[in-house]
């Protein structure tokens, strides 16, 4: 037979109770703080992560677009409509607007076929063989050019040519076709030496951040330096940029972009992205 004293079962004590739900309580109470403090620094790197993402990819759609920059092209405005004012000669670190024009890097850089691997346009003139309307560019592919210039939806007639040396002068194009390049109106000045190098350019490009702080790239419009911004289309880089500077000096940009990033669903809640690039 089981006794009595076998039978007891020693229990909690209310106090011991109280202790437990107490000591529970706090336990919770900073496992919730560490949850929450873990996911808010999720939240703050994810933001940070994204702006800084959404900053080097305009910026390297940026640099894309420089490397083409003919030297002496180069210059800035305070707005879209201000005068234009050659880098070199810039004493203003404070200028919105960025323009230069690009040489078409696109059908300088395309073949013809594996077999056949003459580029758009060579970039090299046989100098005895050209003339004020007309320059012969051997090892040229002009059809290709013409091709590649039409579907980015360029014009090859409203082209450039930019000499070797010459700086920003530049000269009209009427036609290409074969290896030939005629030149538009009365063409290259009689008594010109006609440099062996040149560049085929058929866009000019700037760059601004507008009332909205977009970053926009005006392109599709008159291949000449320094010209007036219009009759372009605009491409959007990036949202709510909030400082954009460049400086140009021996051949080389230095580009800082910084960008505004929401953090939550709270407008108010935000954080800022700044980088930095130089392009040679």
């Amino acid at each position: 037979m089981i006794s009595q004293k076998n039978r007891l079962r020693h229990a909690f004590t209310m106090l011991e109770l109280i202790f437990a739900i107490v000591i529970l309580g706090i336990v919770a109470s900073i496992g919730a703080e560490v949850i929450t403090q873990t996911f808010e620094s999720y939240i703050i790197q994810r933001a940070q992560y994204r702006a800084n993402i959404k900053t080097e990819l305009a910026l390297n759609q940026i640099a894309n677009r420089l490397r083409y920059a003919i030297p002496g092209t180069v210059g800035a405005r305070d707005t879209l409509a201000s005068p234009y004012i050659r880098m070199e000669v810039v004493t203003d670190d404070e200028m919105n607007v960025l323009q230069w024009v690009g040489y078409d890097g696109d059908s300088f850089e395309a073949i013809t076929s594996a077999a056949d691997r003459r580029p758009g346009w060579s970039g090299f003139c046989d100098v005895d063989a050209s003339s004020s309307t007309a320059i012969s560019t051997p090892g040229s592919n002009l059809a290709l050019a013409n091709t590649i210039i039409g579907n980015l939806g360029g014009t090859v007639n409203r082209a450039q040519l930019y000499f070797a040396d010459n700086g920003a002068l530049s000269y009209g194009v009427a036609n290409v076709a074969g290896e030939i390049i005629t030149m538009n109106g009365t063409g290259i000045p009689p008594g010109t030496l006609i440099p062996e190098r040149y560049k085929l350019a058929w866009s000019s490009y700037a760059l601004e951040v507008d009332a909205n702080g977009d970053l926009l790239l005006h392109h599709h419009f008159d291949p000449t330096a320094g010209v007036a911004i219009a009759n372009d289309t605009s491409t959007l880089l990036l949202h709510d940029v909030t400082n954009f500077r460049f400086k140009y000096s021996g051949g080389a940009f230095r580009l800082k972009l910084c960008k505004e990033e929401q953090i939550s669903d709270n407008a108010a809640q935000t954080l800022h992205a700044c980088k930095e690039k130089v392009i040679f």
